[in-house]
Order: structure tokens, then sequence, then C-alpha cells
């Protein structure tokens, strides 16, 4: 039985000068490998530089791989297919107001995906905005707001509208919630957590919050200057003594509060 999500020997470099064959590269992400199952929420951390926001965007189709391959149930992801990654895999970026196009309305905005990867009439598209907007917690009158309408909060539920609204398997959330205020960030992992149920959507999780990590993700990838260092399930990945970095990252600097049921659906508390 295939993942639904298989890496394989993914690699990354660049060089510091563009069109210069004879300037050394700079190795981003060194290969690695893992794996996601549907469901699964994959947490990646580490420092700032360590190749986490570029692992997402390779993943989310906005960069290219210099090595490796992507796999989706079973299937190999090519690069240039714009309509496998667009259906499948969405991204949610870390700055919502430069993610939002400033001159055109919301309903717009989430309108255009269903316009380039679907053949939904415009009557069914807009009922697509609609119902979707509704599902992350906002009105059918937001169709007609722009984003300088909006909250910080309410502009993030956008994106993550925009990400679902082709129903994809994986959403990459590329330090989402790190410019949200505590308690706008615990309803947009609410938010979140409830899509997750009720589409079976699977994350990865590009964070810095080892609370949020501890109690949602299901795996854990750290990566340190490029290399990947642990991947594993998260109680696994926590109880590992044997690397000081990971225990750092991991276990210093906990301020959030957060309590969780015993469904698994976890809630982070205001």
């Amino acid at each position: 039985m295939s993942h639904l999500l298989e890496v394989r020997n993914l690699g990354k470099t660049f060089r510091s000068r563009k069109g210069w064959p004879w300037s050394p590269k700079s190795v981003a992400i060194e290969p690695l490998s893992f794996t996601l199952e549907a469901g699964e929420i994959l947490a990646v951390m580490g420092e700032t530089g360590s190749g986490k926001s570029t692992l997402a965007q390779i993943i989310g189709g906005v960069a290219t791989a210099s090595s490796g391959e992507i796999w989706l149930n079973g299937q190999k992801v090519h690069s240039k297919n714009y309509s496998q990654l667009c259906n499948n895999i969405r991204m949610i970026f870390q700055d919502s107001e430069n993610s939002l196009n400033a001159h055109l309305t919301i309903g717009k905005q989430l309108e255009e995906p269903l316009l380039f990867n679907t053949e939904l009439s415009p009557a069914e598209r807009r009922e697509r905005v609609n119902l979707t907007l509704q599902r992350v917690g906002m009105l059918r009158e937001h169709w007609e707001f722009y984003p300088h309408m909006l909250s910080s909060g309410q502009k993030q539920r956008v994106c993550i509208a925009r990400a679902i609204i082709l129903e994809p398997q994986i959403v990459v959330a590329d330090e989402a919630l790190v410019a949200l205020d505590p308690s706008v960030r615990a309803q947009i992992i609410n938010l979140m957590l409830d899509l997750q149920k009720d589409m079976g959507i699977s994350y990865i999780l590009v964070t810095h919050s080892p609370q949020i990590v501890k109690h949602i993700a299901d795996k854990i990838l750290i990566l340190y200057r490029g290399k990947m260092i642990a991947f594993d399930k998260t109680d696994i990945v926590l109880e590992d003594t044997q690397q000081p970095y990971v225990q750092q990252l991991l276990h210093e600097h906990l301020k959030q509060n957060i309590q969780y049921n015993s469904d698994r659906s976890a809630k982070i508390a205001d």
C-alpha cells in the first residue's frame, strides 16, 4: 500500500551568482526522505535558515528540487504538472497581507483556483466560494470585501479558504501562524483541526512552536543546517535524549497554554 506522500532523496542547492557555473554551490537541503499518511500532521522544525521554508516550497510546487522525487498516492509528482500539484497540494503562506491581492475582492481571489483548475460554471464557482467562506467561519457577504477591510485573523481565514477550495489532500502551512496574536492563533489552529476532521486533509506544518507541535503533530521532522536530523512519530522524537539540539528545540521556551481533548482533535486554549 502506497503512502499519501513519499519524498525520496530530495535535495536543493543554489549558486551564489546566477549564470556563473564556476561559482560555489550553497546547499539549502541535503538529500532527505520521509513519508506522510492520509489525515496526518507533520511538523517541520528547525532554526532560522535550516531549510524549512525551502522544503515547504518544493513540496507545495513553489520551488523546484535539485535532486530527488516526490510521489503522491503512488504516482510521481512532476514539477511542471501544475494541475496535479494545484488539485492535490496547496500552500498557506506566512504573510497573509502580502499573499492576497489588494486590488481584487475576496470572492474573485477565491474563484481564481476554480477558474483555472475546474470546469465549474460561474454559478457553481460562486456557490463553491460561498460554501468555502462559510467553512472557514466567514460570511457569504465577504465575497465583496477587499483585503484591507479584514482583520489579520480574517485574512488568514481567507488564505485557508483559498488553500482548501480545490479540496486538496495536503495543505502545506509555511509559518502561517507566526504573525498572529495568541488568541487569533488559537482560533486558526482549531479551524485547521476542524477542517482536517471534516475533509481528511493532511498538513505539513512549518513552525517554531514546540507547544503546538507537541499537541497536534503526528510526526516531527527536524532540520539542522539543511540536514534532516530527526524524523519519527511525535512521542518518539520527544523522548529522544541522544541529540541535545532536538531536545533544546522541543523543550525550551514553552509559553503557550494548550488544552486538548481525548479524541485526538486538539484544541488550543485562547
